[in-house]
């Protein structure tokens, strides 16, 4: 069974959007697909683009035929440019943390598209230090909550006279 990664055209006339499916090379083609990789969004001024990069390059691995269009919308995307740094990943030529800051990095400068990955984050690794709190912020933070609450009861205490008057 040939599979193909191809557009699946949604929207109403004249105002498209694309599905980035996997799908048999014989279904139509807005029939039945495999599995949805991302979608495609011509219509506004920079056009959006949101995929799946692990799961599109998962698939390129495994044999699956890009249409010329996908194929042009993922080397925006950066699905090959991420597929490339992967594989040095698994030469050993670096590790997956800095494959995927390159990788966001990059993203950053393309000017073209708009990546929703960027606005998520999701490439970037987050590192959690450890917060050491001590008796002196302990007690800093509790009177800062004081005084909070004192604020909150004249406010409330303004209002309730405004109310009355």
């Amino acid at each position: 069974m040939p599979v193909r990664i191809r557009l699946q055209r949604h929207g109403r006339r004249k105002r498209p959007f694309y599905w980035i499916v996997v799908a048999n090379s014989r279904a139509p083609r807005d029939g039945r697909f495999i599995e949805k990789l991302g979608v495609y969004d011509p219509n506004t001024e920079i056009p959006i683009i949101e995929i799946d990069h692990e799961k599109a390059i998962e698939w390129l691995k495994k044999g699956a035929q890009p249409s010329e269009a996908a194929e042009h919308i993922m080397r925006r995307a950066g699905v090959y440019h991420l597929m490339f740094l992967l594989r040095g990943v698994e030469k050993g030529v670096h590790t997956r943390e800095e494959a995927y800051r390159k990788f966001s990095e990059w993203l950053k400068t393309q000017k073209k598209f708009r990546p929703l990955v960027v606005e998520k984050e999701q490439y970037v690794p987050e590192k959690v230090e450890p917060v050491v709190v001590t008796e002196e912020a302990e007690t800093q933070e509790a009177s800062e909550e004081a005084e909070d609450a004192q604020q909150d009861d004249q406010v409330q205490g303004t209002q309730t006279d405004e109310k009355q008057g």
